[in-house]
């Protein structure tokens, strides 16, 4: 790879402000900073991996005992966001970034040359149908915009890569009548009528369309707004949220799946895919200030502090759309997203600003206090990338 050591947009610097009335947490800036760095040092500590452990000298890759296989392409692109997004910080963060790139480099999609395949076993050898998962392969075309910001100079190795990636994610796994997401670029027959939410991710697109002057990512970001606000308005009226997966999407009425579509009996609920929603939707509405889904967010925000009296230790791990809970409380998958949607909360439209005030102080000291998992990368990622939306140390590139 190519491009300087120093970090063009350090973390800590905060040089790229967000979106204005977006919400804090209390305290000093510089002390979240190091609750950050604290909890991403333990993050690589149990999840990364080297050498012949992930199949040859030099690759790295990020380690999921918690999913079907070892090695999953969706922790590699969370891999790739955190290390780009913590040069500065951490010395090793370029040479961390690159080792999970040859990973990513040396596992090709059988479909697809320039998307990943979704899963490697114990060796770093393929697994499954050696074919792709569309979020997986969102992070990483978004990791390597990002890394050209950071360590190249606009011309290096990195753009070049996210620009073949930005382009067959629109071939490959952007659906050609609705512009939604599809699942990966296995997906045909009536797979191609399903999308998973939690793979709309608006920063992304809006990064998409400005790398590339490709203006079907507006179409994309476009369609994908509107479904989410069909669905909530349908289907959530009172809780404003999401289901995991959403069927009949070429129709015209698209609706939240009837029990299982593809992973589970929960693919209509808010459940563990669905759960990453107000991270990406309240990333997108701090960053870039879009009305659209800053009322989403604050949506996801004000239904969670009523339905939990502003006690995250009550957020549980599963909800039907109605609001109906199901699952245990206390893991990170869940409660972390909801203090991005939190920076949201506050406002002249707001009868008790107070209570965002302390809803997010809550949700942060709540993330602050729970360490990573070693048995749960899943949640510990979408913890940490929490955590820097949060702290102010996330940014579009």
């Amino acid at each position: 790879m190519t491009g300087r050591d120093e970090a063009g947009v350090p973390f800590g610097a905060r040089a790229i402000p967000y979106a204005p009335g977006t919400l804090r947490p209390s305290g000093d800036p510089a002390a979240a900073d190091r609750r950050v760095l604290e909890h991403y040092r333990r993050w690589k500590a149990y999840f990364l991996r080297s050498g012949d452990e992930v199949g040859g000298p030099g690759r790295r890759a990020v380690l999921t005992p918690d999913a079907a296989h070892p090695f999953v392409s969706e922790a590699q692109g969370y891999g790739l966001v955190i290390t780009a997004l913590m040069a500065g910080a951490d010395p090793d963060a370029h040479a961390l970034f690159d080792g999970i790139l040859r990973h990513v480099l040396a596992h090709p999609s059988v479909n697809h040359y320039d998307l990943h395949a979704a899963q490697q076993d114990a060796g770093g050898r393929d697994a499954g149908g050696r074919d792709s998962a569309t979020d997986g392969d969102l992070d990483i075309a978004y990791g390597l915009l990002l890394a050209d910001r950071q360590w190249g100079d606009g011309h290096g190795d990195y753009r070049a890569l996210a620009l073949r990636r930005i382009d067959a994610v629109m071939e490959s796994e952007v659906h050609g009548a609705t512009r939604l997401t599809k699942l990966g670029d296995w997906s045909s027959g009536r797979y191609d009528e399903v999308s998973r939410t939690s793979d709309w991710m608006p920063d992304h697109f809006r990064a998409f369309r400005a790398a590339t002057g490709d203006p079907r990512w507006d179409e994309v970001l476009a369609a994908q707004l509107s479904l989410t606000g069909a669905l909530r308005t349908r289907h959530a009226p009172v809780t404003g949220l999401l289901p995991d997966f959403v069927v009949d999407t070429t129709s015209g009425d698209p609706r939240p799946a009837r029990g299982q579509v593809l992973e589970s009996p929960h693919d209509g609920d808010y459940h563990w895919n669905a759960c990453r929603d107000p991270w990406r939707l309240g990333a997108d509405a701090v960053t870039s200030g879009d009305a659209r889904t800053r009322a989403v967010a604050r949506g996801f925000s004000r239904w969670a502090r009523a339905a939990t009296g502003g006690d995250p230790a009550r957020i549980r791990s599963g909800y039907r759309l109605d609001g109906t809970g199901y699952g245990d409380p206390g893991s990170p998958a869940f409660f972390a997203p909801f203090a991005v949607a939190a920076m949201t909360d506050g406002g002249d439209d707001d009868e008790d600003g107070a209570g965002a005030q302390g809803w997010l102080d809550a949700l942060w000291a709540r993330m602050c206090g729970t360490p990573p998992d070693p048995a749960r990368a899943y949640a510990a990622g979408v913890q940490l990338q929490s955590m820097l939306v949060v702290s102010r140390n996330y940014w579009v590139p």
